[in-house]
């Protein structure tokens, strides 16, 4: 009797082998899901603020929530900025990835090469991955570097 359950448990073993390598052999290929309807009315719900200042890099995060704004699953977070509140020449953006089960979004952009101990001015705005304004854009800002 114990052969025969050793004989059995070998097989079983065996059999169970071959078939998880047949199934991890197969290619993994999801399809892309459509995007998302665009929301009517994208609102920037917190912030726009200074997340973090960094002195080793002379960089800043900037970061904002919005609702969810729908479309494409990749929006560009993008920030205007300069040292004249007037005059927002210089332009950050990040990529940012749309949640498609969360009601908001949160944006944070890299804003590269600030001068220590300046102050900057700066507004934000989305886009989807298209190019497409997501149809909304903060007040002028500000923040100092260290």
């Amino acid at each position: 009797m114990n052969t025969l359950h050793v004989k059995l448990a070998t097989t079983a073993a065996a059999g169970s082998l071959l078939f998880s390598n047949f199934i991890a052999a197969q290619p993994y290929n999801p399809k892309p899901l459509p995007p998302l309807l665009p929301t009517a009315r994208v609102r920037i719900m917190h912030g726009p603020e200074l997340e973090q200042a960094n002195v080793h890099d002379n960089s800043a995060i900037i970061r904002w929530t919005t609702n969810n704004p729908g479309g494409t699953d990749e929006h560009d977070g993008i920030v205007h900025y300069g040292t004249n509140p007037k005059e927002l020449t210089e332009t950050a953006k990040t990529p940012n990835r749309l949640n498609r089960s969360h009601s908001d979004m949160i944006f944070r952009v890299r804003v590269p090469d600030l001068k220590p101990k300046t102050t900057y001015y700066y507004t934000v705005e989305s886009t989807q991955a298209t190019g497409k304004n997501d149809g909304v854009k903060s007040p002028v800002k500000s923040f100092s570097t260290p």
